[in-house]
C-alpha cells in the first residue's frame, strides 16, 4: 500500500507535535525520578534524626552485667581469691623451665 501525497501532508504537519510530546514525556520521567529521589533522601534524613522507641523488655528492666566493671572492682586480689577457691585437683599442672626466655639467639 502506497502513501498518497495528501497523507504525507497530514503526517508532516503533525511531526513537530509528536516530537514535542516525546520530549515532554522523557522530561516527565526524569522529573518524576528526581522527585522520588528527593522524597527518599528526606525519609532517610528523618529516620536518622528520629529516636527509635525501646522494645518491650518484659516486666521490668534487666540487669546488665559489665565484665570490665567487675574485674576493676575485684582488682588483682580477685584472681588470687579465685585460685584459692580452686582445689589442687582443679588447678592445671604447668611445668616451667627456669632458663626459658633468658637467652636470645641472634645468629643467622
Amino acid at each position: 500500500m502506497a502513501i498518497a501525497p495528501i497523507d504525507l501532508q497530514a503526517i508532516f504537519s503533525q511531526v513537530d507535535k509528536v516530537g514535542k510530546a516525546q520530549i515532554s514525556q522523557r522530561e516527565g520521567q526524569a522529573l518524576h525520578q528526581a522527585i522520588q529521589g528527593v522524597q527518599i533522601q528526606k525519609k532517610i534524613e528523618e529516620n536518622i534524626q528520629q529516636v527509635n522507641e525501646a522494645q518491650n523488655t518484659g516486666e521490668g528492666a534487666e540487669k546488665i552485667k559489665d565484665r570490665g566493671a567487675d574485674s576493676k572492682k575485684q582488682g588483682s586480689g580477685g584472681k588470687k581469691r579465685q585460685e584459692e577457691k580452686m582445689t589442687e585437683e582443679e588447678k592445671p599442672f604447668f611445668l616451667s623451665d627456669p632458663s626459658l626466655g633468658k637467652k636470645i639467639d641472634i645468629s643467622l
